[in-house]
């Protein structure tokens, strides 16, 4: 069956006793569990409500255990961070994947126990509740806009190409995992990684046929080329991009996340079907992908990269 029914959420922080001020995050210290667990129970809930409109797969967002703590620097938020295989996220998912029949793509703040080090690492768990692998945030962004600043090299590193990955994993490349699914073969450009023209390339060029983009975006820049690049970067390798981003404003930094998930496929956005404003399913007919461009064009027949920089 080609048709593959895709899910991805739009929410936000669902701990319900964040502070109003920024200057009194640290009477959080000692609650990161509380606020791993309210964001977890929020996540299952809305797999759940997909599982039940036939989805396959869903996707959650970028670092969906907690707000997005990149705004500022306090190093209260390290305790946030977890073992992605046997941390009480993965635990919860590995369960949730199992009872349900979905493959989960769960995007953790990672702690990697053996060297100390942190990522920010999609976890992808397969409909029997194994951990296939996941892939580790390529690129890491530090910088602001006007709205507001990121500054997510003072928590996580850039990849190491490291999390091993299981036989699932069909990729040569040790940066872009690609994993052989139930629900097709998937790979993950967290949020910035978006922006780099090589990586849905060299997602598609190691078999990816849908490839997530789990996000916490912000600004008038990214809010007109998050629609903009998926639709070219779709086109251009012949593959379903589904991009989830947070939706409203997380207390206490007040910045609004523009939400506008959507998948879209080489020929366009795809319709999505829904009757929960916090998740975005679709289906995804992955037979689009074979056969003759629907444009006449021929790309990797086509391109001369003796001419490119």
């Amino acid at each position: 069956m080609s048709v593959v029914r895709c899910a991805l959420t739009e929410t936000r922080n669902a701990f319900g006793d964040m502070p109003s001020r920024v200057d009194q995050i640290g009477r959080l210290a000692g609650r990161m569990d509380e606020i791993r667990a309210a964001n977890v129970a929020h996540h299952l809930e809305l797999a759940v409500l997909a599982a039940r409109e036939g989805a396959q797969v869903v996707c959650f967002g970028e670092l969906f255990t907690g707000p997005y703590f990149a705004l500022g620097e306090d190093p209260i938020w390290r305790a946030l961070a977890e073992d992605a295989r046997a941390g009480p996220t993965v635990t919860a998912v590995r369960a949730a994947a199992h009872e349900h029949g979905l493959v989960i793509v769960a995007p953790i703040y990672e702690l990697d126990a053996p060297s100390g080090r942190r990522f920010n690492t999609a976890v992808v768990v397969d409909e029997h509740g194994e951990v296939l692998g996941g892939h580790r945030k390529v690129h890491v962004p530090r910088g602001s806009n006007e709205l507001g600043a990121f500054h997510e090299t003072f928590y996580y590193e850039r990849s190491d190409g490291g999390f091993g990955c299981s036989a699932a994993n069909v990729s040569r490349n040790r940066f872009f995992p690609v994993f052989e699914t139930a629900a097709g073969r998937i790979g993950v450009a967290t949020c910035y990684d978006r922006h780099f023209e090589g990586v849905v390339r060299t997602l598609a060029a190691q078999g990816a046929q849908i490839v997530f983009s789990p996000a916490a975006t912000f600004g008038a820049k990214s809010r007109r080329l998050w629609e903009l690049e998926f639709e070219v970067d779709a086109a251009r390798q012949r593959v379903f991009i589904g991009g989830s981003n947070r939706r409203g404003v997380e207390r206490p930094w007040d910045v609004e996340y523009f939400g506008r998930s959507h998948f879209v496929g080489p020929d366009g956005r795809v319709a999505p079907r829904a009757s929960d404003p916090r998740l975005v399913i679709a289906d995804l007919d992955l037979a689009r992908l074979e056969g003759a461009d629907s444009s006449g064009w021929d790309l990797g027949r086509d391109a001369r990269p003796e001419v490119y920089d």
